[in-house]
């Protein structure tokens, strides 16, 4: 603990008590803040990791039915059929507030052509319809897992930051207060007590000389 460079008169006391006040208040509040986002980034943190196992199930399925096209499949045929999107994507980035943190959001929004296939079906397996199919279905998982990957990396840091101002409260700034008040408390009590011995002095003095 260090006290604070500050004289000891009541006025300072009182300024040094409503600070005391202010900064417990804030420190529980923080704390509270703390906590919350810890139970929020614990939730999202179980769900990204569900979701990321689920994505990387679903992509290896993707590029196994992509590998067993291709396996069937000239070179040729592989690029023009998928050299021929039949789906265009809009992408919009926002932002939700998640105790006071803002979180992006992404919201895509898909357009389909006429046909899902644009490319005849005689020269195309069905394991390259396979894929291209669940590709695109993947999409918008793989937007929403990198949503929440986002969202956890920045709760993390926001986390990280608050436990820090925390500690500062806890550990430096409020003992550092309570150090100074006792400080200030007790020379104003050492001024008292010296005062009175003077005026005691004094009256034992007047009296020895009016007798």
């Amino acid at each position: 603990m260090a006290r604070i460079n500050v004289n000891p008169t009541r006025m300072e006391l009182k300024k040094l008590k409503a600070r005391l006040k202010t900064a417990q208040r804030g420190h529980k509040l923080l704390k509270d803040k703390t906590d919350e986002m810890v139970r929020r980034f614990s939730v999202i943190i179980r769900e990204t990791k569900r979701l990321q196992d689920e994505v990387e199930a679903e992509v290896v399925e993707v590029m196994r039915q992509f590998s067993l096209a291709r396996g069937s499949m000239s070179k040729k045929e592989i690029e023009l059929a998928f050299s021929m999107p039949s789906v265009s994507l809009a992408l919009e980035c926002t932002t939700a507030n998640v105790l006071n943190l803002e979180i992006p959001k992404l919201h895509m929004e898909e357009v389909s052509g006429e046909d899902l296939y644009p490319y005849s079906f005689a020269e195309i397996t069905s394991e390259a319809d396979y894929a291209v199919a669940a590709a695109g279905k993947l999409v918008a998982r793989l937007l929403h897992l990198a949503e929440m990957e986002k969202a956890t990396s920045m709760l993390a840091d926001e986390i990280e930051k608050s436990k820090r101002r925390v500690n500062a409260l806890e550990y430096v700034m409020i003992p550092d207060i309570e150090e100074t008040i006792r400080y200030i408390t007790q020379k104003l009590e050492e001024n008292e007590r010296a005062g009175l011995t003077r005026l005691m002095k004094v009256k034992s003095m007047l009296e020895e000389r009016g007798s």
